[in-house]
This record gives C-alpha cells, sequence and structure tokens, in this order.
C-alpha cells in the first residue's frame, strides 16, 4: 500500500470513527437526561451502552492511526498488530456491556417475581430509545461500509457495536413501551427485553473476539485462500512444487511465506524475473500491503 493510499485510508477511518463519536456524544446525553427524567432504569442502562460506545470511537481512532504507519526499526512488518488489539478491546469492552446488561436485567426479574413493584417509565424515555434505533442503524450501515471498504477489522467491529446498541435499544423500547401501554402487571417486559437483547450482545462479541484471538495465535489463513495462493504461483511457467506454504494475518494485510521450485541451470536474474513476477500476481490479488516471503530450490 503506497503513501496515498495509507493516507486515504486513514484519512476515511477517522472520519467515520469521528461520525460516531459526536452521534454517541449527543445520544450518551440524550438518553441519559431520559432515563432520569423518565425514571427508566432501562434507559439509563442503554445510556452506558452508548456511553461504551464513545469508550470505543476513542480506541480506534488511536489506534487506526499507529496501526497505518510504515515499517520502522522496532516493527519490520509494520503495525498492523495495533488494529487486531483495538478490535480485541472494542470486542471484550461489547462483551462486558452484554454481560452487565444481562445481570441488571435479572435483578429486577427477580425483584418482579418477589413482588417488588418496578417503576413505570416516562413517554421522554420511549423518545429517546426510538431516537436511538434510528441513529445507531444509520451508523452500523455508513461505518461497516467504510470498515469493508477499506479492510479495516477494527472500524468492522465497531459497526457492530453500533448494531448492538440499535439492539439494546429496540429491546428498550418494547420494554419501555410495554410497561407504559399494558401497566403495572407488564413493566416486567422492560427487564425482560434487556435480558433477550444482552445475549445478542453477548453473541456479537464473541464473533468479534474470535478471529482476532485467532490472528493474535498465528492462525493460518482459510484453506480455500491458501488453495488459491498455490493456483497463483503455479499460474508462472517455469515454477513448480510449491511447498512449506506458511500464512497468517498482520492486522488487515495477508503474509505469506512459501518455498518454489525452478530449472537448477536457470540464470539467477531470471529466477529473480519469476519470483518478482509470482509476488506481483499475489499482491494484484491480495492488496499491496501483503508480505511475500519466496524461498526459490532447484528442481529435484
Amino acid at each position: 500500500m503506497d503513501k496515498t493510499d495509507v493516507a486515504l485510508r486513514e484519512k476515511e477511518l477517522y472520519k467515520v470513527t469521528l461520525v460516531g463519536s459526536l452521534v454517541n456524544v449527543l445520544l450518551v446525553v440524550c438518553k441519559f437526561v431520559a432515563g432520569v427524567l423518565g425514571h427508566s432504569a432501562a434507559m439509563v442502562a442503554d445510556a452506558v451502552h452508548s456511553l461504551s460506545d464513545l469508550v470505543t470511537d476513542v480506541i480506534v481512532l488511536v489506534f487506526v492511526r499507529v496501526s497505518g504507519k510504515p515499517a520502522d526499526k522496532n516493527h519490520d512488518y509494520g503495525h498492523g498488530k495495533y488494529e487486531t488489539l483495538a478490535t480485541l478491546l472494542i470486542g471484550a469492552a461489547l462483551l462486558a456491556v452484554g454481560i452487565g446488561i444481562f445481570w441488571n436485567g435479572a435483578e429486577q426479574i427477580i425483584a418482579f417475581a418477589q413482588g417488588e413493584k418496578l417503576n413505570s417509565p416516562g413517554w421522554i424515555a420511549l423518545g429517546a430509545a426510538l431516537v436511538s434505533i434510528l441513529a445507531k442503524e444509520f451508523l452500523f450501515h455508513y461505518t461497516r461500509r467504510v470498515g469493508k471498504l477499506f479492510e479495516s477489522p477494527a472500524v468492522i467491529a465497531n459497526a457492530w457495536h453500533h448494531r448492538s446498541d440499535a439492539l439494546s435499544s429496540i429491546g428498550t423500547a418494547v420494554g419501555i413501551g410495554g410497561a407504559i401501554l399494558l401497566g403495572e402487571n407488564w413493566r416486567v417486559l422492560d427487564p425482560i427485553a434487556a435480558v433477550v437483547v444482552s445475549l445478542f450482545i453477548i453473541r456479537v462479541s464473541f464473533k468479534q473476539l474470535k478471529p482476532c484471538i485467532d490472528e493474535l495465535l498465528e492462525q493460518s489463513l482459510p484453506e480455500e485462500v491458501e488453495r488459491q495462493i498455490t493456483e497463483i504461483v503455479l499460474s508462472e511457467e517455469g515454477v513448480s512444487e510449491p511447498h512449506h506454504l506458511r500464512t497468517r494475518r498482520i492486522g488487515s494485510h495477508y503474509a505469506i511465506d512459501m518455498h518454489i521450485r525452478m530449472n537448477g541451470e536457470m540464470k539467477l536474474h531470471d529466477a529473480h524475473v519469476k519470483a518478482t513476477s509470482i509476488e506481483h500476481k499475489l499482491r494484484d490479488v491480495y492488496g499491496k500491503g501483503t508480505y511475500i516471503n519466496l524461498h526459490v530450490e532447484p528442481e529435484k
């Protein structure tokens, strides 16, 4: 990836994250005010969820800049792992929020079952939940589109955090609406909905954490990708027996190590030209930032 591409990527990732941060600041204030004035514990919890989004936005802003830095003396393979670390922190935060919402909802359900009367939320809390749903769903689609365009796992993870907040607000809206419209005996709908939504949030967090942990543990690329790599190498005339293939991810880039065979009588210059051609073919498919290490051996 040349300097122009890196600068454009960093600019767009910053832009989408800043937009998300601004919306999250407004939502946090709106939800806290609505939760307090509307006497809604669910809305206050939803505000905390939005606050966690704001924290992860800050994490992305810091780590995307670091991960975009070129290789240096202390980081021969670049800084891509910093973006992976950001994704891990976002997933962990998402998991913590999901567990927190589940715990809070379960406590309210138990209290209701024991005969405790739950407070009735106000209309202002329902309105805040509906506004949050629309705003966070917009942020989800916008952020995911930019994250996929520039192949940023951290930004894509942040998009799903926006979606989890939208899901949380849906559950909150259902609970608040049911408590307002159906009366005192149905106020338990609020914590029940919160518990159901928290399970979805926890599921999303695991989906974000698994590939991140796989990368940090140096898991190989998918089998179909390795097959494609082999096919690309064999498409170069005069190259045979690709072996000792080792692959992994470094942030948003692939790393490929492989041994190949060529005619032992071939001139060093010609072997170099063929190896360079293979590198170009691989980078055309997997991106300019792909790390490639080819070891050339003579044919048996």
